[in-house]
């Protein structure tokens, strides 16, 4: 039976092309990510607003850097840890590999983004390649982002 986890991150201020998430599943149990919120709290005038640009990707083989680890948290309380790694706020981007592009879009900085997937619609990985959600391109300042993956991992 596959678990839900909760991935997030408070507070980052994004200044380049960072990679908000990135996922690294067991090679025993594949990932599906079946929700993304995304937000700000530092660009809250009609001036400081701007379109951000983002993307989904799968794929690359070498983790990036300048971010940090977090921990899985589990959905409901009494499920096992996660066998996923994560990372968030990559300031040097994952790398190498076949990236494929599997979702891009736009967010008003002032409205941010929020997604949920059908069943069976979400963003997968094994343990063979990452899974990320990249800043496309610098935003115009720095912007202090937060957000929030749901992810399914399954059982191996």
């Amino acid at each position: 039976m596959p678990r839900v986890y909760t991935v997030e991150f408070e507070s980052d201020a994004a200044t380049t092309g960072d990679d908000l998430f990135e996922l690294d599943a067991s090679a025993e149990k594949p990932i599906e990510v079946i929700g993304m919120f995304l937000s700000q709290s530092t660009e809250v005038g009609d001036a400081a607003e701007e379109m951000i640009r983002y993307r989904i990707i799968r794929g690359h083989t070498t983790s990036g850097s300048g971010g940090a680890s977090v921990t899985p948290r589990p959905v409901d309380s009494t499920d096992a840890a996660a066998g996923f790694v994560c990372e968030v706020g990559n300031t040097t981007v994952a790398s190498a590999g076949t990236a494929v592009n599997l979702h891009s879009g736009n967010f008003n900085v002032r409205v941010g983004e929020q997604i949920w997937l059908p069943e069976g619609c979400g963003w997968c990985t094994s343990g063979t390649s990452l899974l990320v959600c990249r800043l496309v391109a610098a935003p115009a300042d720095s912007v202090s982002f937060t957000g929030t993956l749901y992810v399914r991992e399954f059982s191996g």
